[in-house]
């Protein structure tokens, strides 16, 4: 399965969590819907920016909120982690890109969530270099180097590379250069 890092994934403890990230969701322009089976006959509905949510009670349930989040669909899930059906769910999604738990921000946790080459783009990138001089030292291709900036921005739930520089250096504890 091919990974998507901009469609949100969340499995949270209780109704009141899946509330808070909806409303924050909604706020960043994504379209809620309860339940996870999707109405969309097309396979690929990641321009729909849908998030479909609710209650995950049993396999079936598990297996259409995977499907949907493989189709595209952003998920939030409520449903105990520590069960059996929970730590499936989440190694299922898992499998698709970054799995939130809990209601803390988008990018929250971000450096921990990144691969050893994202980490050192943005090293890089915070240093000063260009993404091309960053991808060169690093003995990366310059569209493999863009790939890995886009999913960092993406976990760091930003737009711009300067801001997944930022965010960064403030979770990593470090000062930003002054410009």
């Amino acid at each position: 399965m091919t990974r998507q890092p901009d469609a949100p994934r969340h499995v949270v403890a209780t109704p009141g969590d899946a509330d808070t990230v909806l409303r924050r969701l909604t706020r960043d322009g994504w379209v809620t819907r309860e339940g996870f089976a999707l109405p969309d006959p097309a396979w690929d509905v990641t321009g729909s920016r849908l998030v479909l949510h609710g209650r995950i009670a049993d396999p079936d349930t598990l297996q259409l909120a995977v499907l949907a989040a493989a189709r595209g669909a952003g998920i939030v899930a409520v449903c105990d982690t520590n069960s059996p059906l929970g730590r499936a769910l989440i190694d299922d999604l898992a499998r698709l890109g970054p799995v939130h738990q809990g209601v803390a921000e988008a990018g929250d946790n971000a450096v921990a969530e990144l691969v050893p080459e994202q980490r050192a783009l943005l090293d890089r990138l915070a240093a000063g270099d260009t993404i091309a001089a960053a991808a060169a030292a690093e003995f990366l291709s310059l569209r493999t180097a863009n790939r890995r900036i886009a999913e960092a921005r993406a976990l760091f739930g930003v737009r711009t590379t300067r801001e997944a520089v930022l965010a960064y250096l403030r979770q990593r504890g470090a000062p930003p250069r002054p410009h």
